[in-house]
């Protein structure tokens, strides 16, 4: 189904649930067998205006999800007749904001009457798209939805606005449906169509990859109704890396080659990194690297590069695939600064994320300040390759580091 029709099917329902119909009649022991619909929000919809939970569609309750604070900018992806925008508007109460966004002008008119009627002030709803969101970066502390990323054509670039628009640390929490298991195709297409899944929903591997592509860490899918043909509703969540005030992680892109590979010389250039003394070439630097599992913190005025962290499969045999080799780099004027720390935590909590379940390195026992970071975060020495190379003409010690994860 395009776009266009979208619009046009749920425009459709905001009107009737504008006139006074009930778009979906579900009790709550229907909801519980897959039904869509204000069921799923228990007593929380009782003071709220009757035309917003006729206009209730969603699979779940994501306002039940997300820990949402007082104070806190939330966004709604696909607000429709505003439900969730309303209920998360209690919990951020009046020094908190709430913005609820739908590509339906019939849906605005609808949230924003309902929103006038609940007499909710600290609201505003945006027409826009969910694939190019209308607000600034890093503008929000929290992102909720409810059964609307499924009907995009386009999950990277919502996923991707979605990082974009969180502030450091902040999470995303939402309802949507997944598929998950091997399944007829034919079944799976027929629940899809029954529930209303236009564009087709993701496996929950493909939702755990696209997340990890767009920068998130600590992504976690927890299945909750099912609705056959191997189709779920399910509660996704996940979180933007934190760091200080004015700086921002993200997944490392071609166009950082430059920044990178000189925060790496001026790494080099203290004779405390690496046994290397000149940076590779970029072709070198990624063919050598998993394509997968490398970021940057950057500084959000400027956009510069001021560290960066990379892992390195240990072998190509199978039975090494969750075991890899990282490095981290942080330019020695930034150093000190708490951006190591920030960067190796997200990338740890990554490497998790993706399976890896042993991380190592090698430091010169001189540089102090990488042992300790290590050290901090889990690492512990297995042992010292004494003297194992000249640098700059001394004989060097390399002391071995790794960090065990959970093994299943």
């Amino acid at each position: 189904m395009a776009h266009e029709e979208i619009v046009a099917r749920y425009s459709s329902l905001a009107k009737a649930a504008a006139g006074g119909e009930t778009v979906v009649d579900c009790a709550s022991d229907a909801f519980d067998q897959g039904c869509f619909g204000a069921a799923g929000y228990d007593d929380d919809v009782a003071t709220l205006p009757d035309g917003a939970v006729r206009a209730s569609l969603g699979c779940g309750n994501p306002v039940a999800v997300a820990e949402l604070r007082p104070g806190n900018t939330v966004l709604d992806l696909g607000s429709g007749g505003g439900i969730d925008v309303l209920l998360s508007a209690r919990r951020v109460g009046t020094q908190g904001r709430v913005y609820g966004l739908d590509a339906s002008a019939d849906m605005l008119k609808l949230a924003r009457r309902n929103a006038e009627q609940a007499g909710v002030a600290n609201v505003e709803f945006l027409h826009g798209t969910i694939e190019g969101i209308p607000l600034p970066d890093r503008s929000v502390d929290v992102i909720i939805s409810n059964c609307v990323i499924n009907l995009s054509d386009d999950k990277p670039a919502v996923l991707a606005e979605a990082f974009r628009v969180l502030k450091a640390g902040a999470q995303f929490g939402i309802s949507d449906v997944v598929t998950d298991g091997e399944h007829d195709p034919r079944r799976r297409r027929e629940v899809e169509e029954r529930i209303g899944c236009a564009a087709g929903t993701l496996s929950v591997t493909d939702y755990h990859a696209l997340l990890l592509k767009a920068g998130f860490v600590a992504t976690r899918i927890t299945l909750t109704a099912d609705h056959g043909g191997g189709v779920h509703s399910a509660i996704v969540q996940a979180t933007k890396p934190a760091i200080g005030d004015g700086l921002q992680i993200r997944p490392m892109r071609e166009e950082d080659s430059a920044q990178v590979l000189a925060v790496y010389q001026a790494g080099l250039d203290t004779g405390q990194a690496s046994f290397e003394t000149t940076a590779p070439s970029w072709e070198d630097f990624t063919a050598s690297r998993l394509p997968h599992l490398r970021y940057v913190a950057t500084d959000t005025e400027s956009g510069e590069v001021i560290g960066w962290v990379a892992a390195s499969a240990v072998s190509s045999r199978p039975v090494y695939a969750g075991v890899a080799e990282h490095s981290i780099y942080i330019h020695p004027g930034r150093q000190g600064q708490g951006v190591g720390r920030a960067l190796l935590t997200a990338f740890l909590t990554a490497c998790r994320d993706a399976g890896v379940w042993t991380i190592q390195s090698g430091i010169f026992p001189e540089n102090t300040a990488s042992m300790s970071l290590h050290q901090t975060l889990g690492f512990r020495v297995v042992g010292t390759r004494e003297r194992i190379g000249r640098h700059h003409g001394v004989w060097r010690d390399v002391v071995m580091v790794e960090r065990r994860g959970p093994v299943d």
